[in-house]
């Protein structure tokens, strides 16, 4: 059972619950609480494409339990700013300008600082925001330090991650970049042990032949531990997956 919490908001309160670890807005005593009409609010969001409204279970602070409808903070964002400030009562046209203002602000911050922090955030939100973003340097020096030591790829998408975690962003990772190696492959096809060995030179063959064929040019090369011992091996990605299918249907037509 989820509890709700209360934000306060200009005199009001943004009343939030977590769903499977995410904040949600529980909209009927936020809208009401600003002075909108809860069914009017309701419909627009069920007619518009952005609107993801869902019904949780929550607790409030008298103990009572209900169910009550929630959304997530993308289809809240979406909300607000379809408001129009001129169809509203002129008693809460000025806190729905003061909403949208507030979150235009924070968005334009996200893109062009890198981040927001809420003016009303607790000392303890505080401390833990900084907590995480001395983590994530301290892990960007510890990577930066790998540069030339560690697979490019690997480097590549393992700072970006750290660098959304700081942001309390999801990590922004083009799958195409994603390392595939020939044991990974063989593997998923239910290749192992003694036959994952002596498939995988051959294999590794077949595919860095169509790699020339297509780039006209040798693979990169990564240095990576096999069998217990540090080997250069051809670095591939996902981008090259057509390789390797084409290599799998070239093995087996020779079976």
């Amino acid at each position: 059972m989820t509890e709700i919490a209360k934000m306060p908001f200009y005199g009001t309160f943004i009343h939030t619950v977590l769903v499977e670890g995410e904040p949600h807005v529980v909209i009927r005593p936020t809208i009401l609480g600003i002075g909108l009409d809860y069914s009017t609010q309701l419909q627009k969001l069920k007619t518009r494409s952005w609107g993801r409204v869902g019904q949780n279970p929550t607790r409030d602070s008298a103990g009572r339990v209900q169910e009550m409808a929630t959304v997530d903070l993308d289809t809240w964002s979406m909300l607000l700013a379809n408001i129009d400030e001129n169809k509203v009562k002129e008693s809460v046209k000025d806190l729905v300008i003061k909403y949208q203002a507030e979150s235009a602000r924070a968005l334009r911050k996200y893109w062009t600082e890198g981040g927001a922090i809420n003016p009303r955030a607790t000392v303890e939100q505080l401390d833990d925001l900084d907590r995480t973003i001395r983590r994530a340097k301290d892990q960007a020096a510890v990577l930066g330090n790998l540069k030339g030591v560690v697979d490019s790829a690997w480097l590549d998408a393992k700072g970006r991650h750290v660098a959304a975690i700081a942001l309390g962003m999801e990590p922004d990772i083009d799958p195409a970049t994603r390392p595939l190696t020939v044991g990974e492959f063989l593997e998923n096809r239910g290749i192992q042990g003694a036959s994952l060995r002596s498939m995988s030179t051959k294999f590794g063959k077949k595919l860095k032949n169509l790699y020339r064929d297509k780039y006209g040019t040798e693979p990169g090369t990564v240095d990576r531990f096999i069998d217990g011992a540090l080997r250069s091996v051809a670095a591939y990605t996902e981008a090259h997956r057509d390789l390797f299918n084409q290599a799998w249907v070239a093995m087996l037509d020779t079976v």
